[in-house]
């Protein structure tokens, strides 16, 4: 089972007219509006400063294919100070109600030019003296979530995850399972014995509250079992509801550090029980926009959809591009449930 990518790929691609999106968009969150026919792409994006800040753009389609940025400016960006003034990325939305809950990996300072060797960045994170709090001293990853009605105007919720963790690939469930919300999260340092895992992996928490997640209650979910997911996995995109499970992809990094993307079925009711898990890769990188760029052999998605009974997929190329891969959500399914788990 593979998914297919669109001939039209990438379908969104750096701009040189702005410069917060000069040399980055990839990554995007994504959501289908069917009384609208509209999918909304919420992107990441950084220009060419050595400071690397980096935003969220905003793009519509009509067809799911070909988008249209929205605006020349960011929809979202770092805060003005707090954990998440260096940075905002790799969005994933669900949409509760009236309002869309969008969760993003933040740090407090930029990251800098990570792909470019220390000495060439121009840039990096300041020092800070050893009584700074861990997540300052590191400049580590946590998450934050935001919340909108429109993708103009947003409410930054705060910090979802544990500032003394490095936790990203956080995602909402887009319902309360057991009148709790859940959310699936990959601790970086959940590593060891103690853990059932030695390396990093899938987590899975509940909670009452958007903000009053528990993380000393997280299950592990899944862990690389593999060659293709061997040094870690994460979560990838927001769960799909179907009859025969909760549909979940997911990220996997090989010894040759490729990143692939899986997928598995988890239980409706205990969503911390996988029924099905497939074995193979459904995309791995393989065309120009997913080897060359930012981060060599990339395929990230962070927002899928379902269109007349075909799930698209979005995802970021080599940390630099937005392309889009689709199949038939039943087949996908058949495939999955003739999966161990």
């Amino acid at each position: 089972m593979r998914l297919q990518k669109y001939p039209g790929n990438p379908v969104l691609s750096p701009n040189p007219k702005n410069k917060w999106e000069s040399l980055v968009t990839t990554n995007p969150g994504a959501w289908y509006e069917e009384d609208e026919g509209t999918v909304y792409l919420l992107y990441r994006a950084a220009g060419t400063d050595p400071e690397h800040r980096i935003y969220l753009g905003l793009a519509v389609s009509q067809d799911g294919y070909r988008f249209e940025r929205v605006s020349d400016e960011p929809v979202f960006g770092p805060g003005a100070e707090g954990f998440d003034a260096g940075c905002v990325e790799d969005p994933r939305i669900v949409k509760m109600g009236e309002y869309y809950f969008i969760t993003y990996a933040a740090r407090a300072f930029p990251p800098g030019q990570y792909w470019l060797p220390a000495e060439r960045r121009g840039y990096t994170p300041p020092k800070c003296p050893l009584q700074f709090p861990k997540c300052l001293r590191e400049n580590s990853t946590v998450s934050g979530l935001a919340i909108t009605k429109d993708f103009r105007t947003f409410i930054r919720a705060g910090r979802l995850t544990h500032p003394l963790l490095d936790d990203r690939d956080v995602i909402l469930f887009p319902e309360k399972v057991g009148g709790k919300y859940i959310l699936i999260h990959r601790p970086l340092e959940w590593v060891g014995e103690e853990y059932g895992t030695d390396r990093p992996s899938i987590w899975i928490c509940a909670s009452e509250d958007l903000l009053g997640f528990d993380f000393k209650q997280s299950k592990l979910l899944a862990k690389p079992e593999f060659e293709w997911e061997a040094t870690r996995i994460g979560g990838s995109t927001p769960p799909i509801k179907t009859d025969h499970g909760w549909l979940f992809l997911y990220h996997g990094a090989g010894s040759d550090r490729f990143y692939r993307i899986g997928a598995m079925l988890l239980d409706l009711e205990e969503p911390w029980k996988i029924l099905h898990r497939s074995p193979d890769w459904l995309m791995e990188p393989d065309q120009y926009y997913e080897i060359e760029g930012r981060y060599r052999g990339v395929v990230f998605p962070c927002g899928n959809v379902v269109i007349d009974g075909t799930l698209f997929v979005y995802y970021g190329g080599a940390d630099q591009y937005v392309g889009v891969a689709t199949c038939p959500l039943d087949e996908l399914l058949d495939h999955l449930r003739s999966c161990p788990p």
